[in-house]
């Protein structure tokens, strides 16, 4: 009886875990649907998203940035990401993404995480 109830308290928290996980990989994957995450990948509907962190806000070659996000003085990184990420209209009004933002903070952090690692 106590291997069965161990059994199901290490399901219950590794699940809870593997569902976090899978909303963070769901997000980058709806990210990648209008930018891209490789070096030297193109500009889709968004701009490239290679090497973002550490890069100024509206500065990849070739993309047509709106006046507010080119004007905005933003670098990313972790904190303007996850401000940006949890309301973009908000965080820069004026922008052109239209995302609704990420509410959930688990899923926000977890998404840093993969855009980071993706990224780099």
């Amino acid at each position: 009886m106590m291997r069965v109830a161990f059994a199901v308290l290490l399901t219950l928290l590794c699940g809870g875990h593997a569902v976090a996980d899978d909303a963070g990989a769901t997000e980058l994957q709806r990210c990648n649907i209008c930018h891209s995450l490789d070096k030297g990948g193109p500009n889709r509907v968004g701009p490239n998203l290679f090497g973002i962190f550490g890069r100024k806000a509206g500065s990849v070659p070739g993309f047509n940035y709106s006046a507010e996000m080119k004007q905005s003085d933003i670098v990313w990184n972790d904190e303007t990401m996850a401000t940006f990420l949890r309301d973009p209209r908000a965080a820069i009004p004026g922008n052109h993404m239209s995302f609704p933002g990420i509410k959930d903070e688990a899923t926000l952090a977890d998404l840093l995480a993969r855009l980071k690692q993706a990224t780099q």
